[in-house]
């Protein structure tokens, strides 16, 4: 382990990606890609049609990730690719010849974060050198799932390190193993994160879809900023077995994708209940494996739709322009806009949900761990924190590990501290907070800006955003759904949709119609840094 430590020294990786443009240049050399905002369905034509093999569309994603993320603009959002995705697409080549096609992921080239667990020739580190080498023993269920669908797992994708729960001053998308990944529209900005290598791949049009994991803000902020669309599911309508993970109440994965449809058809495939993950028991029969019958062009028409105004209160005139904008096209495709319809409850969380996180954190990352055996040196929080400390120059030139000392300081689950503060948590963003909002405005769902556009990446101060929508969804364990709602100075910025659990075909269906009445996707240009001209 320390030759691969010593062969990739973070510093000495972030100058040479700063290398690629200089401040005020426009990306060289980047060329139309064949494969540019091809969806899901449009790849399956193309194979049935004899166009397009599984085997040629993995080659050409693969081609585009060395040219665009390795070299190019050097976006590295993706930490590793598979060594046998093109093997594995033929194979899936041979049985679509033999037996016909399984279903709509059927050849299809995924990424998937670096924290889900796949048993094949690919790490799983959360970006970590203390795990690198570390394969899990098995699976997680969701790669199961993709697996069984027929799609081709094409890569794992760089991300926040340890999805961003290490440090109170971190950087999006910058990770011990994976150096810093940047935004596709404009190379000096943030991806956001924790998710920051899938939502930047997928925006980038490195791969069909991506798959990423979210705490708190990890999917819808990172899809916002990328220009791309997110989906947070309820908490148990995806497996976690397997995943790296932060927090049992509130983690969940999910797909982010260039289009409502191509998310929609990636989430039925990841659905099921799980024996190894508790959390997904409730889903039995509200779990769904096509979640594309509920995407209705014309699914605002008589919608009624409540605008959070106290949490997107502070960002700016900008933003707040689009919202309108957002909200104007909703009442012309029929829905009643309840505004404001605000959730002044989460205001009063505190830090109960810190608080609930850091304890949980420290049993779940330990049970994981346990759970390598042999396969990991690392076996508990406070192995993590010695490796930080021996390998501060790699681990830590930016930032530190303020959050896995603090995690590493409580007790067990039967604390009263944690469980007054998840019971505090889950009553304000649920009973007090979305249930009561939604129930008194009867509304079938809530929405708001996901959040400001990207902030220019700063390794000396950490991020700078000033927020996001996602905590209520977030805490309450419900779900959430991010769709691009325009542009400001060419960068992207969401709109989000949400609501009650398990509401994921309601939103599904006014977050399609939303899309396609708006139609506000737009590929990156890679630039340099952002065009403020006015």
């Amino acid at each position: 382990m320390a030759a691969s430590i010593a062969a990739t020294p973070a510093a000495s990786a972030l100058a040479r990606d700063q290398k690629h443009t200089e401040i005020g240049e426009i990306a060289p050399g980047v060329q139309p890609f064949e494969l540019d905002e091809i969806t899901i369905s449009e790849l399956q034509t193309k194979m049935k049609s004899g166009q397009y093999t599984a085997r040629s569309i993995t080659q050409k994603y693969l081609e585009r990730i060395e040219e665009i993320d390795r070299r190019g603009p050097g976006i590295k959002s993706v930490i590793e690719t598979n060594p046998d995705a093109l093997r594995i697409a033929e194979d899936l080549d041979r049985e679509r010849k033999a037996k016909g096609q399984r279903g709509p992921l059927h050849g299809i080239p995924i990424l998937i974060k670096d924290n889900i667990g796949t048993a094949d020739q690919m790490q799983t580190t959360a970006g970590s050198l203390a795990l690198v080498g570390v394969r899990p023993p098995q699976d997680s269920f969701v790669a199961q799932r993709l697996r069984a669908a027929g799609a081709i797992l094409l890569g794992k994708t760089n991300l926040s390190e340890w999805a961003d729960h290490r440090s109170t001053h971190s950087t999006g998308g910058w990770s011990g193993r994976g150096g810093l990944t940047r935004n596709p529209y404009a190379l000096d900005r943030n991806p956001s994160g924790s998710s920051s290598g899938s939502g930047a791949a997928v925006a980038a049009n490195l791969c069909a879809a991506t798959l990423g994991t979210e705490t708190d803000g990890s999917i819808v902020c990172p899809s916002s900023l990328n220009g791309v669309v997110g989906i947070k599911p309820t908490v148990g309508l995806v497996s976690r077995s397997f995943i790296i993970p932060i927090a049992r109440s509130q983690d969940t994965a999910g797909p982010m994708a260039r289009t409502v449809t191509d998310a929609a058809i990636l989430l039925g495939a990841l659905t099921g209940v799980d024996a190894a993950d508790p959390s997904t028991i409730p889903s039995r029969g509200k779990s769904l494996a096509d979640y594309t019958r509920f995407l209705d062009a014309n699914g605002l028409r008589g919608a009624r739709i409540g605008v959070v105004r106290n949490i997107s209160a502070a960002f700016d005139d900008k933003v707040n322009t689009l919202m309108e904008e957002a909200l104007d096209a909703m009442k012309k495709q029929g829905a009643t806009i309840v505004d404001p319809a605000n959730l002044d409850s989460i205001e009063k969380l505190g830090d109960s949900e810190d608080q609930a996180l850091s304890y949980e954190f420290k049993a779940d990352i330990n049970s994981y761990l346990a759970s390598l055996g042999s396969a990991s040196p690392m076996r508990t929080l406070e192995d993590l924190i010695r490796f930080n400390e021996a390998h501060a120059t790699e681990e830590m030139p930016f930032f530190g590990q303020e959050k896995f000392t603090l995690a590493q300081a409580k007790g067990p689950l039967t604390d009263k501290k944690y469980l007054d503060a998840l019971a505090k948590s889950r009553h304000l963003a649920r009973t007090e907070g979305m249930d009561a909002v939604m129930d008194k405005f009867r509304l079938d769902a809530l929405v708001a800006p996901t959040g400001t556009p990207a902030f220019t990446t700063d390794l000396v101060n950490g991020d700078r955003d000033i927020g996001s929508v996602s905590t209520p969804a977030a805490v309450a364990g419900y779900p959430s759904i991010t769709v691009p709602a325009g542009f400001i100075f060419g960068l992207p910025v969401g709109i989000s949709f949400f609501g009650r659990a398990w509401s994921e075909p309601t939103l599904l269906k006014l977050a399609y119609a939303f899309e396609q009445a708006t139609q506000h996707r737009q590929p990156p240009k890679f630039l340099a840094t952002a065009d403020l001209k006015v």
